[in-house]
């Protein structure tokens, strides 16, 4: 069974800077892609970065030029750079894997956990 560890999360203040990881630990055939998502309470959970299996990347317009989204393809573990962080930024953090457990299985999504990310002002 897939599972996601999510760690890095935490208090910083504005300006400050996070880096959030998330390991997959299970059978993986293939990924096709991971990112991050975020949520606060009252609102719908959000995009925020994702890496393809290719390396293509994308960002929320909110967060690109100071997030930086990276994959170690060798752990199967994706990261999340958070510079010049925001109190706006402050939410639960999701990892997201898009990957297939075999040749012939349907694409698999697992979520982790969630981290709390807080910036004060």
């Amino acid at each position: 069974q897939m599972q996601l560890v999510e760690s890095g999360g935490g208090l910083v203040q504005a300006g400050g800077s996070l880096k959030l990881s998330c390991a997959a630990k299970g059978s993986i055939f293939s990924i096709t892609s991971m990112g991050w998502y975020r949520q606060v309470p009252g609102k719908q959970r959000e995009l925020v970065a994702v890496i393809a299996s290719g390396g293509r990347t994308d960002y929320a317009d909110s967060v690109k030029d100071r997030f930086t989204i990276s994959r170690d393809n060798a752990k199967n573990t994706v990261y999340l750079q958070m510079n010049s962080l925001k109190p706006e930024d402050t939410a639960v953090y999701y990892c997201n894997l898009k990957s297939y457990i075999n040749s012939w299985s349907p694409v698999s999504i697992t979520w982790g956990q969630g981290t709390q990310v807080t910036v004060s002002s």
